[in-house]
């Protein structure tokens, strides 16, 4: 087991370049937007969403390497992708350039939340799977912590702060590159590709009491020639990729990036000055750690669909009360406390089940297909809605905005209660014959 959580680790920690990633240009926004003198269309659309843009892509097409060069190699490759985005974005001029860069680090981004989930969901056992791949969750809100916390401590750094922002992820980019090359392939990836006897040697590591042969032919079975031919929109898979795109949805519309890419901006909104801004956002980031490890805790002994009611009820009430704050105009620490229980509650909920959940109800041969469906749902989205951001708060106000939100989670609510499994405790090939059998 401690190969296994230690291959784990390895794997999540594309997750913390992807945390880091996604919220530290929150620390650059403003600076952004007064060098370049951009529009707040221009700034939300190129400057600020581009990365976000990356990430549609690279969730879409995420799923070729994943598949064909297999799971360790596209994460190597996603290291190398956030560590020349680093580089080249801290230290170009221009805000196109710039977008350019931030787009192939969002490449990164968006394949790493198919290859990291798929390949921790196929070395863990079915007992520890959740709270495993739930490591991935992790290490994006440890990265969202530290990102929030270098930009405070980088503000005042030389002439243009941003740079240092900016260009510091290329250092954690780089031991990610280094670790990865000491992780094993998938065994199921391997199986896939006809490499039994590599696939072996890590199924025996991953549990010495499997039956290896049977264990072999039950994934073979669902990789066998017909189903390789299958196409992941055929019927017998509508059920999980209406699940897989819903809780995608549901996740973006709770407004979870356009927070984390504007904190600063919307704390300041609210009546704080820049510099408590900023410590309002190490806030955040603290207690999305504190209330994700919780998660990661409870997601294998209360289950996915629990932690979703939760997280549920917590979206309602503090994205009503933030709405509240804005139109009735409360001052002071009202607004920040009210989206510190936003994020506890995102973290404990969607942020916890999402990636757990999707790389986990798909079959072997259709897994990366159907989490690409997903994954891009949720990057399409976390696209749009960032990139809007400003231009909304200018047109309708903050409290119509996170009205809006409010209501999207009632709706989640009721997916929750109507149509989303429990999947907690099941084997991969369960919960796919299990899946398939539903009909919608």
């Amino acid at each position: 087991m401690n190969k296994i959580l230690l291959w784990s680790i390895c794997a999540a920690l594309a997750g913390f370049l992807f945390g880091f990633d996604t919220v530290v240009i929150s620390g650059a926004d403003q600076q952004l937007q007064e060098l370049w003198g951009t529009s707040d269309f221009v700034h939300g659309t190129i400057v600020m969403a581009m990365a976000l843009w990356g990430t549609v892509v690279g969730a879409i097409f995420g799923g070729i390497p994943t598949n064909k060069l297999g799971r360790k190699k596209t994460l190597i490759i996603i290291g190398v992708l956030y560590f020349i985005s680093a580089l080249g974005s801290a230290l170009v001029d221009g805000p196109y350039i710039f977008a350019f860069f931030r787009f192939i680090g969002g490449l990164g981004v968006g394949a790493s939340t198919i290859a990291a989930p798929a390949y921790v969901s196929e070395i863990a056992p079915g007992k520890d799977r959740g709270r495993l791949v739930a490591l991935y969750q992790f290490n994006i809100v440890l990265g969202i912590l530290i990102a929030f916390l270098s930009n405070y401590l980088l503000r005042d750094t030389g002439e243009e702060p941003w740079r240092w922002m900016l260009g510091v992820e290329a250092i954690p980019a780089f031991i990610y590159i280094l670790f990865t090359f000491t992780i094993p392939k998938s065994p199921r990836w391997l199986i896939s590709v006809g490499r039994i006897r590599e696939a072996e040697k890590t199924l025996k590591i991953i549990d010495p009491d499997f039956d290896v042969n049977k264990k072999i032919q039950e994934i073979e079975s669902q990789i066998d020639e017909p189903q390789k031919k299958e196409n992941i929109l055929a019927r017998k898979y509508r059920y999980p990729l209406i699940l897989a795109i819903l809780i995608a949805f549901f996740n973006q519309f709770s407004g979870i990036n356009a927070f984390l890419y504007y904190a600063p901006r919307i704390f300041q909104e609210a009546g704080l000055g820049e510099e408590t801004a900023f410590l309002s956002s190490i806030g955040i980031g603290v207690v999305n750690l504190i209330f994700t490890l919780f998660g990661v805790f409870l997601i294998d002994r209360l289950g996915r669909k629990k932690l979703m009611y939760i997280g549920s009820i917590g979206y309602i009430i503090s994205l009503s009360l933030v709405s509240a704050a804005f139109f009735l105009n409360w001052s002071g620490f009202y607004v920040p406390l009210f989206l510190f229980l936003f994020i506890a509650s995102h973290a404990i909920g969607q942020g916890a089940v999402i990636w757990v959940f999707i790389a986990e109800i798909f079959p072997n041969s259709v897994r990366a297909a159907g989490q690409s469906f997903g994954v891009s749902t949720h990057w399409l989205l976390a696209a749009i809605i960032p990139s809007l951001m400003p231009s909304m708060i200018s047109a309708i106000g903050a409290g119509s905005v996170f009205a809006v939100f409010a209501f999207m989670m009632v709706l989640q609510l009721l997916f929750v209660i109507f149509m989303m499994p429990e999947t907690k405790g099941k084997s991969l090939e369960e919960l796919s014959e299990e899946l398939s059998l539903k009909k919608v």
